[in-house]
């Protein structure tokens, strides 16, 4: 109950003296008994403004604040408000646990184990996002299956399945929504593909989009100029150096020849290495390490330098080159041969101008995982 003042009277009895030894007035507990509490609504936007790699923390404040998490409310409002974070979804060769890391690299955490069998685990997977969701696909011993994990719910579930389940396929994230073209289906003799499909993780599930002009495997996606790109590969002609976009106002694909005229072409290599930053594509060669800028109106590639990792280690291999935000993230072998043994970890903010690029790398030291990456995505949620 809250008391009102004391008198004199009343001090003097109670011995009351202030710091400074004086008579003061009596300290007392705070009493909040007239401070009106938050709203749900209010409360729901403070709590949407926190820090994504705490959110955590929330599961243990109590019961409403667990049911918000789980929910995935909380991820509609910071959508509806603009608020998002970037993390990096890892799986690093020798480790069979994924990783989650923020988006300095200062603090990560294990995922819940995949519930798989051997053959997924040990086979080759690719991942991508969509929204809160980390899709990974890859083959079991009955066949080929998409696990996706949700962020919501800190678990992995089975499923959906593609309309056509395949592997080598380019992926590209927009927003809440994945897409998937070209790639080689799961079963022996499968032909090379070029179906494409977009993932909604509010349904959970795939439509199928228009065929692309081309059939590819082993090429890479991105999202550049609100279009869906696919680049590179190669089919039973050979390698490919066109790309092609598809232009959903259209509903068609359109083809850009010669997207990747003069790049050098290795044995056994890996997917094109691109990644789109404020609008603008970026590329790793993997045969020399040079960062390259995709000039649109001339269809050609600018050098802008050196990156500090080994891209040219496996050709291609085990590197991350991945958008972060406005910045251009590289993850692999660090170039420097007193550490090629250890994971280094790289971001710039790239200008297409510039004369050269300045690396910021990452503390690395904390995270002990190989440099051999298997799969990497990022979330931005």
């Amino acid at each position: 109950m809250f008391r009102g003042r004391e008198t004199e009277e009343e001090r003097e009895g109670l011995g009351i003296y202030r710091v400074d030894g004086s008579s003061g007035v009596q300290p007392q507990d705070a009493d909040y008994c007239y401070i009106p509490p938050l709203s749900y609504e209010l409360e729901d936007l403070i709590l949407a403004r926190f820090p994504r790699s705490e959110y955590w923390k929330l599961c243990f404040v109590n019961k409403r604040y667990l049911s918000l998490l789980k929910s995935g409310e909380l991820f509609k409002i910071r959508r509806e408000i603009g608020v998002k974070d970037s993390s990096v979804f890892m799986l690093a060769s020798g480790d069979g646990r994924w990783w989650e890391f923020d988006r300095e690299f200062k603090s990560h955490r294990k995922l819940p184990v995949l519930p798989t069998d051997f053959c997924f685990a040990a086979g080759d997977k690719e991942s991508f996002c969509a929204g809160t969701h980390l899709l990974v696909s890859g083959r079991e011993i009955e066949g080929p299956v998409v696990w996706r994990y949700e962020l919501a719910m800190n678990r992995w579930y089975k499923g959906p399945s593609m309309i056509n389940p395949r592997c080598l396929f380019a992926s590209a994230t927009c927003g809440q929504f994945a897409f998937v073209a070209g790639g080689i289906g799961l079963v022996p003799n499968s032909e090379v593909y070029n179906t494409a499909e977009k993932y909604n993780p509010e349904s959970k599930s795939w439509d199928r989009l228009p065929t692309m002009e081309r059939r590819r495997k082993l090429c890479s996606g991105c999202y550049m100029d609100n279009k869906f790109y696919v680049i590179g590969g190669r089919n039973e002609n050979g390698e490919l150096t066109c790309g092609e976009f598809f232009d959903e106002d259209r509903n068609k694909w359109v083809l850009i020849s010669d997207m990747l005229k003069g790049n050098p072409v290795l044995t056994s290599h890996s997917p094109p290495l691109v990644a789109v930053v404020n609008n603008e594509l970026y590329s790793l060669e993997a045969s020399s390490n040079q960062l390259k800028v995709y000039l649109k109106r001339s269809n050609t590639w600018k050098q802008l330098g050196p990156v500090p990792v080994r891209a040219d280690f496996s050709s291609g291999w085990g590197v991350a080159f991945k958008s972060l935000g406005n910045e251009l993230l590289v993850i692999g072998a660090s170039s420097d041969s007193s550490a090629s043994n250890c994971m280094a970890i790289y971001t710039c903010c790239p200008d297409p101008d510039a004369e050269e690029l300045q690396w910021r790398p990452l503390d690395s030291s904390r995270n002990r995982l190989s440099h051999f990456i298997l799969n990497c995505s990022v979330m931005v949620a």
